[in-house]
């Protein structure tokens, strides 16, 4: 990573002039249709968007964003494997917005399968409608789909660059590829002859890439091994560059502050703000002020200076209001009830229990707030900017100042995380506006964190109401219903600015897509018509419905009278082994039994999600006159293929915090339509005294390659509630669940 900035302003641009002393490698497999954004110049080729190779060593582009899950690394890694290039000599960038670098697996995950029973057939039909991502030029990071998106195309451009470069070395030598090897960057011949790939380059570009097979699994250098990640250093020295680190000649600083009821703007008065010195404008935005000024905590000293009068919320303004509001969904026809097994009408006889839950509104709070640089002048902009989907950021920065796409150029940076909040473009658009108010100045824009805090776009609240019956020990049915605001909708409408159509499988995503072999088995989702703005948060459906689904089952087993781990995977079992020795790991890692001693208590979860079933036990303990304490945690998950064994596991253990963070005390509520958590002090993480130890087992049974950064979030609310359970008697259908028991924070 420290070699990053020379490459990006010395060996190649985006759009203009490409690889300066090198050239670009790889398979473009997806029918050849889309432009290639590294255009050549200087005497430089480029066949590829992929692969560059120059004098520095191999340089890819990894256009889904690095927001600390690893992807570059390991997007490097599928690419050294088959290139055979040294580890040291590879380098990531994040690429241009540009079609060519669409998500092929994202828009696949919109079909209408059941995870768990997708075959041949059904993943060929995911991969042909994943091309189809090319057609919106959907260059997003999400989903959990980067590895899925890379597994194939990154091995195959190195794979292809391999053997065009030993054809070339054929030639050159007068051998036939059979005689060539390469290794480290170099193809060698029978006789002991190498040639640098740098030196093959150009005449390389000249040979129609031909078909090649790729590695078998078993010869794998790196891949299925722990490798070092490539923005370690950079971060370890704080040399790695940030979004909020970007400086440039003559920067101005800004901030912005919005309404926090998420509507208009009356008037302001700056005129305490204006005069303070080293402020030097003030900027009506609409629905908000932006204040420019010669450092970052001036401008927010002076942004708190502003006398505004703000226009109310176009939602219910109190809290309870707003669940009333999804309480009302439960009246309406659902929109959509993609599982409906066997009849949950009909009398089965047996014991019927019921229950109902309630999750609250969640933020992202990353740590790097919200932010972007932007300069502007007069026909174009340039804006630096961590983010998920950097041709939405293009396009819609484009539309607020009223010039063309091509105009606009857009610097991906690396995030402070991003969970789903970077995907948005708000943040750069309200940048791009400041920018052309001081048009030919770089001005970066960083939001305070209680501007960032009171204007995400939030996991949205959730009401849930389950039914089930059980009968001589088994489950006998499950019939749910789940009310809450679209995050599909409502974010698909206001990034694409086109209505969603059809129903939103998202909001029951963990509940009805589960392998549990229960005969009679509905689940519907009910839409309820809001306004709080709402986006894709870690995991998204998964997020609420592991904690409603799994706590339901929790709650069936113990009415069966079944020790409630066995109860799972017999039920798991009957649909879907991969995930039913996941179970069988996890009780073994955490040597369940089934008893606990007074004063610890264990519980248990299981979620399939992003293609990953993942399960957990977490034990938890309580000494006399203390608060409740989160001991340990086991996870075991199947990704199908470990290409980083190390990595997943801190993506595992990195999302269980996630869960158990916003189980244990997070939640965004609402007052005369404001949000009321405005800092980290009302809307704590778990921290180190109170985070747990963590034991994760990887399996790869799984058929197809599963995600790794979202999975390990969606059990870990249920599984920490039916521990709290086991602990306590009592039974958490609320969350956070600090509101129930007094937990150490």
């Amino acid at each position: 990573m420290s070699r990053l900035g020379k490459i990006a302003r010395r060996t190649f641009l985006f759009g203009s002039v490409a690889i300066v002393g090198g050239v670009a490698f790889g398979v473009y497999k997806i029918k050849q249709d889309a432009p290639n954004p590294l255009v050549s110049g200087d005497g430089a080729v480029t066949l590829n968007p992929f692969l560059i190779l120059n004098q520095d060593g191999v340089t890819i582009i990894a256009p889904r964003a690095e927001m600390g899950q690893g992807v570059h690394t390991t997007w490097a890694a599928l690419l050294a494997e088959e290139l055979d290039v040294d580890w040291d000599k590879i380098t990531v960038l994040h690429g241009p917005p540009a079609k060519a670098y669409y998500n092929s697996a994202l828009l696949s995950e919109a079909l209408p399968f059941r995870n768990y029973r997708v075959g041949e057939f059904q993943e060929a039909m995911r991969s042909f409608v994943g091309d189809a991502a090319k057609l919106l030029s959907l260059q997003v990071t999400g989903g959990s789909t980067s590895m899925k998106d890379g597994w194939m195309r990154v091995r195959e451009a190195g794979a292809v660059a391999r053997e065009t470069l030993k054809l070339a070395a054929a030639q050159q030598l007068g051998v036939t590829v059979a005689e060539l090897r390469t290794e480290n960057g170099q193809v060698i011949a029978a006789d002991g002859t190498s040639i640098p790939y740098i030196d093959l380059a150009v005449a390389a570009a000249a040979i129609d890439p031909p078909q090649v097979a790729l590695r078998d699994p078993a010869t794998w250098r790196m891949l299925g091994k722990n490798q070092p990640r490539v923005d370690m250093v950079g971060k370890a020295t704080g040399t790695a560059p940030f979004a909020i680190d970007t400086r440039l000649d003559g920067m101005r600083f800004a901030t912005v502050r919005m309404n926090p009821r998420r509507s208009g703007m009356i008037s302001f008065d700056a005129t305490n703000a204006i005069t303070m010195d080293g402020v030097e404008k003030i900027i009506d935005l609409g629905d908000g002020i932006a204040v420019v000024a010669n450092n970052t905590w001036l401008a927010m000293q002076a942004a708190d200076a502003v006398s505004v009068v703000w226009d109310v919320a176009a939602y219910p303004a109190e809290n309870e209001q707003l669940f009333e509001k999804i309480a009302q969904a439960f009246d309406t026809d659902p929109n959509a009830t993609p599982r409906n097994d066997g009849d949950v009408d009909a009398d089965h006889g047996g014991t019927v229990l019921t229950a109902e839950y309630r999750i609250p509104w969640l933020a992202h709070a990353t740590m790097e707030p919200m932010n972007a640089t932007a300069l502007f002048s007069g026909d174009r902009l340039e804006i630096w900017s961590g983010n998920q989907a950097p041709v939405l950021v293009r396009d819609q920065s484009a539309a607020a100042l009223g010039l063309d796409p091509e105009n606009v150029t857009v610097h991906t940076t690396l995030m402070g995380g991003g969970f789903g909040r970077r995907s948005e473009v708000d943040f750069s658009v309200l940048a791009a506006k400041v920018a052309r108010e001081v048009p030919d100045i770089p001005v970066n824009v960083t939001w305070s964190r209680e501007e960032d805090m009171q204007h995400d776009m939030y996991r949205p609240a959730a009401l849930a109401r389950f039914r089930g019956v059980v009968r001589d020990g088994q489950a006998i049915l499950i019939d749910g219903q789940v009310a809450a605001p679209s995050v599909s909708k409502q974010s698909g409408k206001r990034l694409t600015g086109q209505d969603m159509p059809g129903p939103d499988r998202e909001t029951l995503a963990g509940s009805f897509d589960q392998p549990y072999g229960i005969p009679n088995f509905r689940m519907r989702g009910h839409l309820a018509d809001l306004t709080v703005p709402i986006g894709f948060w870690r995991s998204v459906g998964n997020s609420m419905n592991g904690f409603f689904f799994d706590s339901f089952i929790d709650e069936m087993a113990h009415a069966a009278g079944r020790d409630p781990l066995q109860f799972r995977l017999e039920l798991i079992r009957r649909e879907h082994e991969p995930s039913a020795q996941v179970v069988e790991a996890v009780a073994e890692m955490s040597n369940w039994t089934g008893q606990t001693p007074d004063g610890i208590g264990r519980g248990v979860a299981f979620t399939y999600s992003f293609g990953t079933p993942v399960a957990q036990v977490i034990e938890v303990s309580q000494p006399a006159g203390g608060p409740v304490r989160i001991n340990k945690v086991w996870i075991a998950c199947d990704v199908g293929v470990a290409l980083d064994p190390r990595n997943i596991e801190a993506q595992m253990t990195g999302g269980a915090i996630y869960g158990l963070s916003a189980a244990v005390s997070g939640e965004i509520t609402f007052a005369d339509g404001m949000v009321e958590q405005r800092n980290f002090p009302d809307f704590d993480p778990l921290r180190m005294h109170n985070a747990p130890a963590f034991d994760v087992r990887i399996l790869q049974n799984n058929r197809f390659i599963g995600g790794a950064g979202e999975p390990g979030t969606p059990p870990a609310a249920a599984a920490l509630a039916n521990a709290l359970f086991d602990l306590t008697g009592v039974r958490a259908r609320e969350l956070p669940l600090i509101r129930t028991f007094d937990l150490l924070v």
